[in-house]
């Protein structure tokens, strides 16, 4: 290739090198995305209005995120090798998301289009759950018509229960979530050591302090 046909090439292909859209590895793409109108006026007052789509290599959405505005967290948080986030209180409010197709959760049940509340739980300390995940930190989809209690913690027992309507089955909607890495301000797609996509962006504390969170969006665990 001549010097000029290289120099065209490259002057070519720089609005794709310098492109807002962040593309993760595995072909999927993050994009901003804006409150919709559907929203429930009451969820999007919680949430914060600018949050972030994840498309396919085609650009089709396969989901869409916001993260809450103002989530309360503890004043003295313990923490552990298991657990991620231990400043959130188990039923939580973090955010919420939206499947404009068919969706899947972290076991592979299939997520009717719509959209869902995702609150804070922990996978239980018991013989069903071992080797399910290295930790214990995971967000509960729940449709938003049935979450009715929004700026309020919701007992696990009734917050698993709204889950399994989420899922249609016995096991609620689980996302997964992962530990933040790099700048957590900045939002970003990346794929982890399992071929999972993992979505990392920032919430706000009720006190107005960034909460970097991160969770896999697409992919699904081999430990059923």
């Amino acid at each position: 290739m001549t010097r000029r046909n290289l120099f065209i090439a490259l002057l070519l292909a720089a609005p794709l090198l310098f492109s807002p859209t962040a593309w993760a590895q595995g072909g999927y793409k993050l994009q901003p995305a804006s409150l919709p109108p559907e929203m429930p006026a009451a969820l999007a007052a919680l949430l914060l209005p600018q949050g972030n789509q994840v498309a396919d290599s085609s650009g089709a959405a396969f989901c869409e995120v916001w993260l809450g505005k103002a989530i309360p967290v503890k004043a003295n948080a313990g923490s552990s090798a298991d657990i991620l986030y231990g400043n959130l209180e188990v039923g939580t409010l973090v955010g919420a998301i939206h499947f404009p197709k068919a969706g899947a959760d972290f076991r592979g049940q299939n997520i009717k289009p719509g959209y869902y509340t995702l609150r804070y739980a922990l996978i239980p300390q018991d013989g069903n759950h071992m080797g399910v995940n290295p930790t214990r930190d995971f967000l509960l989809m729940s449709p938003v018509a049935l979450d009715a209690n929004l700026g309020q913690l919701v007992a696990l027992n009734d917050l698993l229960n709204l889950s399994r309507k989420a899922s249609g089955s016995n096991h609620p909607a689980v996302l997964t979530m992962s530990a933040t890495s790099g700048d957590a301000k900045a939002a970003s797609l990346t794929q982890d050591d399992q071929g999972h996509s993992v979505l990392q962006a920032s919430a706000k504390t009720a006190g107005g302090q960034d909460l970097p969170l991160a969770l896999v969006v697409v992919g699904q665990t081999s430990a059923q």
